[in-house]
């Protein structure tokens, strides 16, 4: 019986992050009649994937839907097996995927973990949208500090720069201009990320990869995206396999506390 291959692959992107092309490849290797389904990601973050199969005389060893986390800077990874049914018969397969960063299916982090307030030391900021804000962010655990264009951001917390979007000079008041946000996300060690978003126009001044030491210089802020007027938006997420977040509340240092929540329309000062 003649054996039949047949590959179709299809890779499909959260549109939320269509500015950023991720370094992972996924290929095939077929070893006597058992395929072999890889990935290589070159990201410093796990990426998670979900792939649909069509099969014909064959079992795969991942089923339809099950979502697989590939490890950072890691090469053939095996996602799957293929393996044929009836020795003697014909066998085709097809699949698709999409993709995204992060671990998809964490459910645990530092839940103790103290932040450090994302501006200068000696400064005094307000915090004018809060969790839940009524603006933009509503079932979301953000906070927009009320940074001036140009005012330095630092990292709230040590971490690796996997995303840093630099090039957007466009800004409204709309969320249509949510893909306009220039930005710098950190993944931290317990897996979360940190997204620091509406930096000006080449105001980040780490590159993807970089290490970032807490309280380190990474930035400038600025008004870009989906934005009524300049600051600092900051939230703290796991990333899920579609695109949505599982947002993190986040308890800060502040002069006046070793560790709280900041709550919209108070001010706090960084003394350290």
């Amino acid at each position: 019986m003649k054996r039949i291959f047949l590959l179709g692959f299809l890779l499909i992107q959260t549109l939320l992050f269509a500015q950023e092309k991720w370094d992972i490849q996924f290929y095939n290797e077929v070893v006597n009649r058992e395929v072999f389904i890889y990935a290589d990601n070159k990201e410093e973050m796990p990426m998670s994937a979900q792939f649909q199969f069509k099969l014909k005389n064959l079992t795969s060893t991942l089923p339809n839907d099950e979502i697989v986390v590939i490890p950072p800077k890691t090469r053939k990874f095996l996602i799957a097996k293929l393996a044929p049914i009836k020795a003697n018969e014909g066998n085709s397969f097809s699949y698709s995927n999409s993709y995204n960063f992060g671990n998809a299916l964490q459910e645990t982090f530092d839940d103790d973990y103290i932040y450090s307030l994302p501006f200068e030391k000696g400064k005094t900021q307000s915090i004018f949208q809060g969790y839940d804000g009524k603006f933009s962010h509503q079932n979301e655990f953000a906070l927009d500090f009320d940074l001036k264009i140009g005012a330095p951001i630092v990292a709230a917390r040590d971490g690796i720069a996997v995303v840093v979007i630099n090039n957007n000079t466009r800004s409204c008041p709309d969320i249509s201009c949510a893909k306009y946000n220039n930005k710098i996300i950190i993944i931290h060690s317990d897996g979360t990320f940190a997204d620091y978003s509406h930096l000006k126009y080449q105001g980040a001044i780490v590159t993807k990869g970089d290490l970032v030491k807490k309280d380190q210089l990474i930035g400038y802020s600025g008004s870009t995206g989906f934005a009524s007027g300049p600051h600092l938006h900051f939230a703290v997420f796991i990333n899920r396999i579609d695109g949505k977040r599982t947002f993190i509340k986040t308890k800060f240092k502040t002069s006046e506390s070793e560790a709280t929540l900041l709550e919209e329309g108070k001010s706090y000062t960084k003394n350290y």
